[in-house]
């Protein structure tokens, strides 16, 4: 099917989502907790919601993460920034996430992040250790961090920031002006779920050809 206007698609599901800003959603302050992938001065920020147990979320680092990255991460263009979204409170899905914070406390946030994915949503509560031995990690800070459940907060903090958005499901993605951030001339664009690379490199190309927000 031709791609006859894929923005049109995203502003007429997710409207409420790009002017959720103006209501306190703390999306234009990005800081590096090991979370990011690019350059630090790239002039776009895309940041992801996400979920290691969630179907459509394993869709997109499969088929529109690895075309995103090589044309906009590595270039420079993107900046990259992942956001956790626990879609239970509790369960494999929060474990996933204190694994992956605790390989960043050892500097290794992306090896256990794509370890993750890489199981293609077949997670085991028994298996996270295992990961951390085959990443590198040390393993009995890794073993500490996880069986204390660290980070449990800063994770749900992002679900939060996720419902600021309007998001209420995974994934979500927010695109905007690194420099500025949303602002009301050029507010964030939200990208409601696991659209193809189309959708946002058209998202993206229009915002490179315009002149970024002082």
């Amino acid at each position: 099917m031709k791609l006859v206007s894929i923005r049109k698609i995203i502003s007429s599901l997710l409207m409420s989502a790009v002017l959720v800003q103006a209501a306190g959603a703390d999306g234009g302050t990005i800081t590096d907790d090991g979370r990011i992938r690019g350059r630090a001065d790239a002039p776009i920020t895309l940041v992801e919601y996400s979920d290691f147990t969630c179907g459509y979320c394993l869709k997109f680092f499969r088929e529109t993460w690895p075309r995103l990255q090589a044309k906009y991460v590595d270039t420079g263009k993107v900046k990259f920034v992942y956001r956790d979204y626990p879609r239970a409170d509790r369960g494999v899905g929060v474990e996933a996430a204190v694994a992956a914070r605790c390989a960043g406390a050892q500097g290794r946030y992306w090896a256990m992040h794509d370890r993750l994915f890489t199981e293609g949503g077949r997670l085991d509560s028994g298996a996270f250790k295992g990961y951390a031995k085959s990443i590198g990690l040390d393993q009995a800070a890794f073993g500490q961090c996880f069986d204390e459940r660290r980070h449990l907060e800063s994770i749900f903090q992002d679900r939060q920031e996720a419902n600021r958005w309007g998001f209420h499901g995974t994934p979500g993605f927010i695109l905007m002006y690194t420099a500025a951030g949303p602002t009301e001339k050029e507010p964030a664009i939200a990208i409601p779920g696991a659209f193809p690379f189309e959708a946002f490199a058209e998202e993206i190309d229009r915002m490179l050809g315009k002149t970024p927000p002082s």
